[in-house]
């Protein structure tokens, strides 16, 4: 039996992030990815700035950087309700939200996947891809069983870290529980290119008719776009045509620049998802700790699944690091973080879902209130410093049902 400090399942953003800080920091971690080539799953290339800034204390910000990291300037928000000159006329900036991070910085998924991949081989830990995981046990003698290439292996660990997913079988084997929330809407991506005549420094979001856009650039007229749109409507982009009736749907009159991205090209696939958040209230049992994904993720119309998994990774790596004995307390300060930084997330999203990603005349109406009452009154739009600048850039008040209230003018 081999015999690893960790072992981690999972060999995606965050296993690897962690993989590579661990190794860099002496541990003997061996990471496991069931893939044997990266693909464009739709999800996981914006890094907000608080998340910019975790991927700067673990040291792997130039590396992302070099690998085509683009960074981004501007927000405008667009929508039916809004003329769309003066929506323009006042991009937000968006280097005020984190010190020393100019904004926001996208790479493609893949790209970015085998980036950390490689470098966690470079610093030392064992990688190995086509590894299907048949076994996890948890509790005082950690160990996992996998079969690569026909051959059955079964590895001992100090910690099994599960940065396997939404399915993970790392928090199945822990008996650690998902909790999960009703999904709001549907929402759907596609990366474009040939949409050189969008400004690659400004990321956008808007909301016309039943379909709400997001776009943003990653350079050389390449844009990750994403729409929300109804449950009921869930087939809506579905079939050989699906790609093309996606694009159509940011032909938007309050938001002229769209054109830049219904005449461009698809460069990946069209995949759609419920819209949802996902958490659990303690990431962690005797011998196994979950990280990203695995642990819960959030509503992904507010764009923080990297945030919430650089920070996952930069937290758990610092308890590993500065600690002799890997047990469960070990990560109890990481679970009770966690847990508020999900629970005001969630918060969050649903806002930003009912302001967004409804569409009847009330929706519409609700809309047109906010944006007038904001005019006078900024701190309705204070829980998007959230987003930016990270949940627990925010006073407590922010996350309560009256604040909510406040902003949604009900």
């Amino acid at each position: 039996m081999e015999d690893y400090d960790l072992v981690i399942i999972g060999g995606g953003i965050g296993g690897s992030a962690l993989a590579a800080t661990m190794a860099r920091a002496g541990a003997k971690a061996l990471l496991l990815e069931k893939s044997e080539v990266y693909e464009d799953h739709v999800r996981g290339e914006w890094i907000a700035p608080w998340g910019v800034a975790e991927v700067k204390r673990l040291g792997l910000y130039d590396l992302l950087r070099h690998a085509g990291g683009h960074h981004l300037a501007q927000h405008i928000t667009y929508d039916e309700t809004l003329d769309p000159a003066q929506a323009e006329a006042a991009p937000l900036p968006l280097d005020m939200f984190v010190p020393g991070i100019p904004g926001p910085l996208c790479i493609g998924h893949p790209k970015h996947c085998q980036t950390l991949f490689d470098e966690a081989g470079r610093a030392g830990a064992v990688t190995r891809r086509g590894v299907e995981v048949l076994k996890v046990t948890a509790g005082n003698a950690p160990s996992v069983t996998y079969r690569r290439g026909g051959e059955e292996r079964v590895v001992a660990a100090r910690l099994i870290v599960g940065a396997d997913g939404r399915a993970s079988s790392a928090r199945s084997a822990a008996g650690i529980e998902l909790n999960q929330d009703k999904p709001h809407h549907m929402f759907g991506g596609m990366l474009v290119e040939n949409a050189s005549g969008w400004n690659a420094d400004r990321q956008a979001i808007g909301t016309e008719g039943d379909f709400a856009f997001l776009a943003f650039p990653q350079g050389d007229g390449r844009i990750r776009i994403y729409g929300s749109y109804a449950l009921e409507e869930r087939r809506r982009f579905a079939g050989p045509d699906g790609p093309r009736l996606f694009l159509d749907a940011f032909k938007m009159n309050c938001s002229p620049e769209n054109r830049h991205i219904a005449e461009g090209r698809p460069a990946g696939p069209l995949l759609s998802y419920f819209n949802n958040n996902s958490w659990t209230d303690e990431p962690y049992a005797e011998g196994v700790v979950l990280i990203g994904d695995a642990a819960g993720w959030n509503d992904p119309i507010i764009g923080l699944g990297l945030s919430i998994t650089y920070r996952d990774v930069r937290i758990v790596s610092d308890l590993l690091r500065g600690a002799a004995l890997w047990n469960a307390d070990l990560f109890r300060a990481y679970g009770e973080e966690r847990r508020e930084r999900m629970r005001r997330l969630r918060f969050v999203a649903d806002i930003q879902s009912t302001l967004d990603a409804e569409f009847d005349e009330a929706a519409r109406e609700r809309r047109r209130s906010f944006f007038a009452r904001a005019k006078a009154d900024p701190s309705l739009q204070a829980y998007s410093f959230a987003v930016m600048a990270g949940p627990d850039s925010l006073p407590p008040e922010i996350f309560t049902p009256d604040y909510r209230a406040h902003v949604l003018g009900s």
